[in-house]
């Protein structure tokens, strides 16, 4: 029996606050609410309308429990009132939420199926849903469903195979299989053999993993830099100086081969000969270790705006200036750039150097036997990035960011386990280096092995080792896409010759 809308409204938005990675404590299990009452409000609605609204309704206060801490870059670096802040987040909000309202009209049209078949195809739906968020309108799949399991390494372990959206669809599947199997005891088979499926298979691979290729050892710094004074100009030399002192010190005990520094450690134009890149390149001169720093930076182009920005990765190996560098390729719509920006009026709602421009990139950093794929900042939350990243020939995934804009909410911690599943979905390590934390070494499983603490000056150095093999996810990838579609297109056909059974949308309520 269902309550009233507005009770499990709210205690749907709960379990996606508690569900997902947040400051204060997370117990996963609590993320499948989401799906579940999607699919019983879609079910028993008595009108597609109202299976639009309901879902809609839900997923809004579940995306901005999980998507709340958008107001805080806005309003303390963005020079926006705080009243104006506020609703940024609950604007996004309804905006994801449409997503989970069209999900609630594919529940509705579940009606037509069997409720095994209705499970399956649900299931499917949540999968297309989750890659409908990472696509559309520049992507932003940032609730991804397999997320909330990653502290429990042995659930998600299928993203090896199927990728993180694919184990998202099963994990749904299974609250799917709860909801119907208050009328049909055969659901609830298919939601014990998806949990079956996820933990057998978890356990196996994570009982059989072995390291293939000797250990290199890898530093992170953490500068932990106030986003407030990052770019005051008579800070950028202490910044810069921090950075040196903080990888001599861990060279000194570690003696690694790779220093990585976040985002935009260096607050300046890296590329211009000036003093504030001289302590930089004398590490880098007189050190054994390769750097990868962050740095805007710029090329010269004709027309009118004379040059593009770009933020990038330099890679510095032991004595030279720069070897190479990585532009970002996915950049944050209104942090980054302005979507439309000859047509819309507006500015950017963070404020920053500039607007940036989308790098071209084609191969690996090499730094000895490491092939660094870079990801800056949060394009370690897509699947296709790192994707390319291995394609390039990258053993070794670098993640660099500077979550100081989030401040102590709950946006750090999910990024951390958004990325983790990169290393699962490619079977590469990432050594993951953030201005404010949360900088940590993943191992291909998946595995958190070092996360250093939040606003506190942070460095460790840590074991990784290069893998060329590749994972099944990464090598059916474009295969995965087209079966989706396929599934899909065969499930619209069924539901098309199928037909409503009386009183079904009534059953749930």
């Amino acid at each position: 029996m269902l309550t009233s809308p507005l009770f499990w409204t709210l205690t749907v938005g709960l379990g996606a606050l508690f569900g997902f990675a947040n400051p204060w404590g997370q117990l996963p299990l609590l993320a499948l609410l989401l799906p579940a009452a999607l699919a019983a409000f879609g079910l028993a609605a008595p009108s597609p309308w109202t299976a639009f609204k309901h879902a809609w309704r839900i997923g809004t206060v579940a995306s901005l429990a999980c998507l709340y801490w958008v107001y805080w870059p806005v309003m303390h670096y963005g020079e926006v009132n705080w009243a104006l802040a506020l609703p940024v987040p609950v604007i996004l909000a309804m905006a994801m939420g449409c997503y989970h309202g069209l999900f609630g009209l594919a529940a509705y049209a579940a009606n037509r199926l069997s409720p095994v078949l209705a499970t399956l195809y649900l299931g499917l739906a949540w999968t297309v849903m989750e890659l409908a968020q990472a696509n559309l309108l520049s992507g932003f799949s940032w609730l991804t469903l397999s997320s909330a399991f990653v502290p429990w390494p042995v659930v998600v372990q299928a993203a090896s195979v199927i990728g993180a959206y694919g184990v998202s669809g099963v994990l749904a599947t299974i609250a799917f299989g709860l909801v119907f199997g208050l009328r049909c005891k055969a659901s609830l088979t298919v939601s014990l053999c998806c949990v079956l499926a996820l933990v057998g298979f978890g356990w196996q691979r994570m009982g059989s993993y072995v390291e293939t290729s000797p250990a290199h050892t890898v530093a992170v710094v953490q500068g932990n830099i106030d986003q407030s004074i990052k770019w005051d100009p008579s800070y950028q030399m202490g910044t810069a100086e921090k950075y040196v002192r903080l990888s001599r010190e861990i060279a000194a005990t570690a003696n690694p081969e790779l220093i990585v520094w976040p985002e935009t450690s260096m607050p300046f134009y890296f590329q211009d000969d000036t003093p504030l890149r001289a302590p930089a390149l004398e590490l880098a001169r007189t050190g054994k270790a390769a750097l990868v720093i962050g740095s805007p930076a710029y090329e010269r182009v004709d027309g009118p705006g004379s040059f593009v920005l770009f933020n990038r990765a330099f890679l510095l190996t032991p004595g030279s200036v720069v070897s190479n560098w990585y532009d970002k390729e996915h950049l944050v719509p209104f942090g980054e750039y302005m979507p439309l920006g000859g047509i819309l009026p507006l500015q950017k709602l963070v404020s920053g150097v500039g607007d940036f421009v989308p790098g071209q990139n084609r191969q690996a950093l090499q730094s000895g036997n490491l092939a660094l794929g870079v990801l800056i900042c949060y394009e370690a939350i897509f699947a296709d990035l790192a994707q390319q990243r291995v394609e390039q020939g990258a053993n070794l995934l670098v993640n660099i960011s500077n979550d100081a804009w989030f401040g102590a909410t709950s946006a750090p911690h999910q990024h951390l386990q958004l990325t983790a599943l990169r290393a699962i979905e490619q079977g590469r390590y990432i050594v993951r280096s953030t201005n404010t934390g949360l900088s940590a070494f993943i191992d291909p499983l998946g595995r958190v092995k070092l996360a250093g603490p939040q606003f506190q000056e942070f460095a460790a150095a840590g074991q990784v080792h290069p893998r060329t093999e590749t994972t099944p996810f990464h090598s059916i990838y474009s295969w995965l896409q087209l079966g989706l579609v396929a599934l899909a297109a065969v499930f619209a056909i069924l539901i098309f010759l199928g037909g409503p059974r009386p009183g079904q949308n009534q059953s749930l309520r």
